[in-house]
């Protein structure tokens, strides 16, 4: 997996790519908690993302945890295929705000 990170308006944009797995979570999770300061937003752009385990899905609800406790926003941006499943499945998607791209991100 891939991380890049980019910054829309005031939201800290984290793009993931390929897979977000048992071997990858570790890494988002790092990237993505020592950003979550007070009132921070953050999106996560899976539109690039092929595959979400349960740890991936774990570290999304991590992060959408500690920013609402940070008094913050998370979002997930263009969310679909295989990943959208996974994701409308577990019910995870409804603890978030979602976006069809970054520029849609108010």
């Amino acid at each position: 997996m891939n991380i890049t990170e980019k910054k829309h308006n005031n939201w800290l944009v984290l793009a993931l790519t390929d897979r977000l797995d048992t071997q990858t979570a570790p890494e988002l999770e790092q990237a993505a908690m020592g950003k979550l300061s007070d009132g921070a937003k953050m999106a996560l752009d899976l539109s690039e993302l092929q595959y979400i385990s349960s740890a991936g899905l774990r570290v999304l609800l991590m992060i959408m945890k500690k920013s609402k406790a940070a008094g913050g926003k998370a979002a997930l941006v263009g969310v679909s295929g295989m990943v959208g499943e996974i994701l409308e499945e577990s019910g995870i998607d409804t603890f978030f705000e979602q976006y069809d791209k970054v520029e849609a991100l108010p």
